[in-house]
């Protein structure tokens, strides 16, 4: 079973920064992809941004130019390094690990973006 855990969320000031960490049991090789999503209070869950065991990428526009995905290989984790915060950057952010065609959540980290 694989259970991904998520930290690094917090409470940041507009423009600042966090860095979100995603360890899952199992070399991240054996993802087809990584996905990070958030939920903003009273909305659907969105796609923030995915890597893939390729290392491909993709993002939500929001986010394109202020968050990046990226993979550590060698601590099996992926973190999503988030600068320029906004408050609508404001969510829980969960990590998504597929392996085989079957996704797993994580509990999720909560961001807060306010002055």
């Amino acid at each position: 079973q694989v259970q991904p855990v998520e930290s690094g969320g917090g409470y940041v000031q507009p423009g600042g920064s966090l860095r979100l960490s995603c360890a899952a049991s199992g070399s991240i090789f054996s993802f087809n992809s990584i996905t990070w999503y958030r939920q903003a209070p009273g909305k659907e869950r969105e796609l923030v941004a995915r890597i893939t065991s390729g290392g491909s990428t993709n993002y939500a526009d929001s986010v394109k130019g202020r968050f990046t995905i990226s993979r550590d290989d060698a601590k099996n984790t992926v973190h999503l390094q988030m600068n320029s915060l906004k408050p609508e950057d404001t969510a829980v952010y969960y990590c998504y690990p597929v392996r085989s065609g079957t996704g797993y959540w994580g509990q999720g980290t909560q961001v807060t973006v306010s002055s």
